[in-house]
């Protein structure tokens, strides 16, 4: 669990490390650069955490129930509820976020179902198609991979 010191800092203290902390979270560019951070910066407890909230909001979105997200990512119903409040009636911050993540989903399965259609006209004929016949069924393995 995460401590806060019981030591109080200065208003103006508080202000400039939130900033530094801000900034530091803007020039991550790439996702090597994003995990090597969060690796050393937060402690794998935190870590979890951090990655279930953002996936219990990424799932309602999706409109799973509640009892089916304790049931993939082993949150409680309380947990669920904390993030789902947050997410209605918090911040754009979840809101933001999780429509960048569908959008980005979205994109990438309509280019797998694309490849799919292809490689799939392609299976028909006589050379060449057995070269057709993988590329459609590594591509139907790429869509049954994802847990949710």
């Amino acid at each position: 669990m995460t401590q806060i010191s019981k030591y109080p800092i200065s208003d103006s203290v508080y202000e400039r490390i939130v900033e530094i902390f801000f900034k530091s979270l803007v020039r991550i560019q790439t996702k090597d650069e994003a995990e090597r951070f969060v690796r050393d910066f937060l402690t794998p407890t935190e870590q979890v955490m951090l990655a279930k909230r953002l996936s219990i909001a990424f799932l309602l979105e999706k409109g799973y129930d509640f009892r089916t997200i304790c049931q993939i990512l082993r949150v409680s119903l309380t947990t669920i509820a904390r993030v789902n409040l947050a997410k209605k009636y918090g911040g754009k911050g979840y809101k933001m976020m999780i429509e960048k993540l569908l959008r980005e989903e979205a994109i990438k399965g309509f280019l797998l179902k694309a490849g799919e259609v292809l490689a799939k006209a392609g299976t028909y004929g006589t050379k060449g198609t057995d070269t057709w016949r993988y590329l459609h069924q590594e591509l139907r393995k790429k869509q049954k991979r994802k847990p949710f």
